[in-house]
């Protein structure tokens, strides 16, 4: 199939049947022109976040074939002419918006986040997905106040490192949990005042002596099977547990009255329900770009694949290899 006016022809990573990180393929894909509200972006980097493994895998299932990945930054390079807040030519990044694992994609111009002059389009790719995400963590449940105890799971994983930043800049006493001293100190240098090795240490347990048996008034969990019932022990009265993901497996099914014997609040959230128009996305969005402007928010980015090693990226995620961001480059 040769290019038409109204179509262009790109490299991107494909899955065809779900499946291990290998189901992972190039080919060449075939977008069309931008429609109403839409707009072409030129991606230099794209993210890679551990959901894209899911839809992978068909846990979170996207219908055959596809092309993976939520976020990305770039160019624009074509818009709907009935679009005037996104321009030709301007720096770009999106979350949440299916088919980064590729050169260029078509996405809803609303999606686009402005991106500062002075950020690289690393930096652009590493924050959208993972930075809004944090940022709601943090602010929509129970937000931290001076001295409260913020329980992390998983601190070294791209999300875990953002929250750690946000709720010791909000003046938290923070704790993360993680499985090796290398992924330990990365939490330490994000600012985590105490961090459990959970593969050595009860967390639950450690939590409360860490807290003089206070524990924890925030817990935020993405790993949910493996976590959820030291959460019910390592949580403060009146605390309050967040669930926003399930790298371990669906957490266990427990009584609502069990939450009584300490007055828990237990809470779940996806981005998505967060950002439902531009003005929300653009909020959180400003508050992630702020503050790494202002140098107290740093995303960590561990890795930069090129777009073809899109499966080693996942196999990265997979085997709990990676202390932050992980991305792909169309460039190399």
């Amino acid at each position: 199939m040769t290019d038409s006016p109204s179509t262009t022809s790109v490299r991107a990573m494909v899955v065809n049947s779900y499946g291990g990180p290998n189901t992972l393929t190039a080919e060449e894909v075939h977008l069309k022109v931008p429609a109403r509200g839409e707009a072409l972006a030129r991606l230099a980097v794209a993210g890679v976040n551990f959901v894209d493994t899911y839809m992978r895998r068909g846990l979170k299932p996207v219908p055959l074939t596809f092309t993976p990945g939520l976020e990305g930054a770039g160019v624009v390079e074509a818009v709907d002419p009935g679009v005037s807040h996104v321009r030709l030519g301007d720096r770009v990044a999106y979350a949440q918006q299916q088919g980064s694992y590729a050169e260029a994609t078509v996405v809803p111009a609303d999606s686009l986040i402005p991106l500062p002059d002075d950020m690289s389009f690393e930096e652009g790719a590493a924050f959208p997905l993972q930075g809004m995400t944090a940022h709601y963590l943090i602010h929509e449940f129970r937000k931290p106040s001076e001295g409260d105890v913020v329980l992390v799971h998983a601190a070294a994983g791209g999300v875990g490192l953002f929250l750690v930043q946000w709720a010791r800049h909000l003046g938290a006493h923070v704790i993360g949990t993680v499985s090796t001293e290398e992924k330990a100190e990365a939490v330490r240098e994000a600012g985590a005042h105490d961090v459990i090795l959970y593969t050595e240490q009860d967390f639950a347990e450690e939590t409360l002596r860490l807290t003089d048996g206070h524990g924890a008034d925030l817990i935020i969990d993405g790993v949910a099977a493996s976590t959820f019932a030291g959460n019910l022990k390592a949580a403060a009265l009146r605390g309050h547990i967040v669930i926003f993901g399930a790298a371990s497996g669906p957490a266990g099914p427990i009584s609502p009255n069990v939450l009584m014997e300490r007055s828990l609040s237990v809470s779940g959230g996806d981005l998505w329900h967060f950002m439902q128009n531009r003005e929300d996305m653009l909020s959180r969005a400003n508050a992630v770009t702020e503050g790494i402007e202002s140098g107290w928010l740093k995303p960590h980015i561990s890795r930069v694949l090129p777009l073809a090693d899109a499966a080693e990226a996942h196999r990265l995620l997979g085997e709990r290899q990676t202390i932050g961001k992980i991305l792909l480059s169309t460039s190399n």
